[in-house]
């Protein structure tokens, strides 16, 4: 008899990720406008592809590079992280250029943890985060946010123990969509420093904010490089998704961590993502400056429409990134209400639960990935469905 080895707990601890199943949903429902992905509906700048031509110049880059990652980049992020973050790298920070901010973060959790830790987690939470910490072992510590999905600074500083390692913020956020101001986001670094713990802050969304909304990175606080991890995205902004290229900026005592598992998991970022990386920072905020505004416009229509539905469903404030997080008092399981709307409404979102919204129906919305009229027209059909449930 034949028996094969039991999957560990640690992994069984692992939600299973729940696009793939929206996804088939969507994929049997032809004509059905997603607006679930995460992702920008732009490309690279042209300065992009002209890099190429660089790399194919030098037969060493078909080589391993740096783990760190190559000069030139290493050089252009640390101009933007001057220019756009206030950040200045030194002596006391250290920049590793990963495969996405994803890579980034399972970087950090490996790097200050040991199996059996804590890490804090404002939800609701970004799924990958919280897998993240279930595959290193360690176990994410949940505090909910306020009624405007803004962090509970009483609530992260009761949640500390002796197990807790880090707390994680995500501003602009993914799911909700909100930006915490500068005051909150000091706070939790000062409580990091005081608490002796490591404040990770994932800026994905950097350059995602509307009306009075504001960016702030902790990472140029003073005194804080010491205990701030900082993670960077080229994914969203410079539509480079598939190019698969982050960064992070750690402490210098984080750097011989970080190198060793980097090297174990992937030796290098890929070399010719890194130029075109590169030149894509070299072109600047300015490349895509275009398409921000015209997102803007997306959202502003996007809002006008779903106050529509007044009270079938509440919009929470969102003033950051391409995401609405909507409560739908009548709307039972999310999971189904998902497949109902793809099926009877040709429109797909992502069920809350799974950013660990245990309560209620909530909905993730996300009007980033599509053109502007195809995301207006979503919508549409959202607030179409909403209204009947």
């Amino acid at each position: 008899m034949n028996s094969r080895p039991n999957i560990p707990k640690r992994m069984q601890a692992v939600q299973d990720p729940v696009i793939p199943i929206v996804g088939e949903w969507t994929r049997d429902n032809p004509g059905t406008i997603s607006l679930g992905q995460g992702v920008v509906s732009w490309g690279p700048p042209p300065e992009v592809y002209e890099a190429l031509g660089k790399f194919r110049e030098d037969p060493s880059n078909q080589k391993y590079k740096l783990v760190q990652g190559i000069p030139e980049l290493l050089d252009a992020i640390e101009q933007k992280l001057a220019r756009d973050n206030s950040i200045v790298v030194d002596a006391l920070q250290q920049v590793v250029v990963t495969a996405g901010a994803n890579m980034g973060f399972m970087n950090a959790i490996l790097a200050i943890t040991d199996p059996g830790d804590e890490v804090i987690l404002p939800a609701p939470y970004y799924f990958n985060h919280e897998m993240a910490i279930r595959i290193a072992g360690c176990q994410p510590r949940l505090v909910k946010t306020d009624s405007n999905n803004q962090l509970d600074l009483e609530a992260l500083s009761n949640a500390i123990n002796s197990r807790t390692r880090a707390i994680v913020t995500i501003s602009p956020n993914n799911p909700t969509g909100a930006v915490y101001p500068e005051t909150d986001l000091r706070a939790v670094n000062l409580l990091c420093r005081d608490q002796g713990l490591y404040h990770i802050s994932d800026e994905a969304y950097e350059y995602f904010t509307y009306e009075s909304a504001q960016h702030f990175s902790p990472g140029s606080i003073e005194g804080a490089d010491g205990h701030t991890i900082s993670l960077f995205s080229l994914s969203k902004s410079y539509g480079f998704a598939s190019w698969r290229i982050g960064y992070m900026v750690i402490p210098p005592h984080l750097l011989v961590p970080v190198k060793k598992i980097q090297d174990t998991n992937l030796i290098c970022p890929p070399v010719i993502s890194q130029y075109a990386a590169t030149a894509a920072l070299k072109a600047g905020s300015e490349s895509f400056a275009k398409e921000l505004a015209s997102l803007a416009e997306v959202r502003t229509e996007s809002l006008d429409r779903l106050a529509q539905i007044g009270k079938k469903a509440r919009v929470s404030p969102a003033n950051g990134a391409f995401y609405f997080l909507l409560e739908v008092p009548s709307g039972g399981s999310p999971m189904e209400l998902v497949r109902k709307l793809i099926e009877k409404h040709k429109v797909a979102v992502m069920p809350g639960n799974t950013f660990g919204i245990e309560c209620g129906c909530h909905l993730r919305v996300s009007y980033g990935a599509l053109s502007p009229q195809t995301a207006i027209d979503g919508i549409g059909r959202l607030v179409e469905g909403l209204a009947r449930v």
